[in-house]
């Protein structure tokens, strides 16, 4: 039975609450989180191939993106800043997700393993597309801080500014693009969008 547990296990994600040691307005799981980065993923490839001669694969990209957060089902949501603390930790979060990466794949049966072990584990060839879905991950945390600031949530106001310094130093034109274009109406009110 344990072979066909896997999908049952993805669909967990969506008790696993992210910005645990922040006050929120309204809580995020990481369900709703990595289909928002796969959005995001998606259009960041979209936008690098239409605009700035790219030649990556989207579906692929935004599959990538489905999956990035997948481990924390057994690990939960370590935070951001306790777990980028100090290359020990940092090393430590690093075994445990290769672990816990290895223990999803085993509620799969063998023969579905190998392509499931594709998203799981970076392979030089997708080196581009996970930089991407990293980038997409930063955006996802830059809307959230500015839904909450919306909210009136002054909590995540320093990690708003954390968050937008990150993403000036991703040094994609893909990136700028939709920073510039897209998140100006992440600020707006419905009505303000409908318009």
């Amino acid at each position: 039975m344990k072979e066909k547990q896997f999908f049952a296990m993805l669909s967990r994600m969506k008790y696993i609450n992210r910005w645990g040691l922040m006050r929120n307005t309204i809580s995020e799981n990481i369900s709703e989180h990595s289909l928002e980065v796969a959005f995001i993923a998606h259009a960041l490839a979209v936008i690098k191939n239409t605009r700035f001669n790219g030649n990556v694969n989207i579906e692929r990209v935004a599959v990538l993106a489905m999956f990035h957060d997948a481990t924390e089902i057994l690990t939960g949501d370590l935070p951001t800043p306790v777990k980028y603390d100090n290359p020990k930790i940092k090393e430590a979060y690093k075994e445990v997700e290769n672990d816990a990466k290895n223990r999803l794949l085993s509620f799969l049966p063998a023969d579905l393993r190998a392509e499931y072990k594709k998203l799981f584990f970076k392979s030089e060839e997708d080196n581009e597309l996970y930089v991407i879905v990293k980038a997409a991950d930063r955006i996802s945390a830059l809307i959230k801080c500015i839904e909450e600031k919306r909210m009136g949530n002054s909590d995540f106001e320093k990690a708003e500014l954390s968050i937008i310094d990150s993403i000036e130093k991703i040094d994609l034109p893909e990136v700028k693009c939709f920073i510039e274009e897209f998140l100006p109406a992440f600020k707006l009110t419905l009505d303000e969008q409908t318009k």
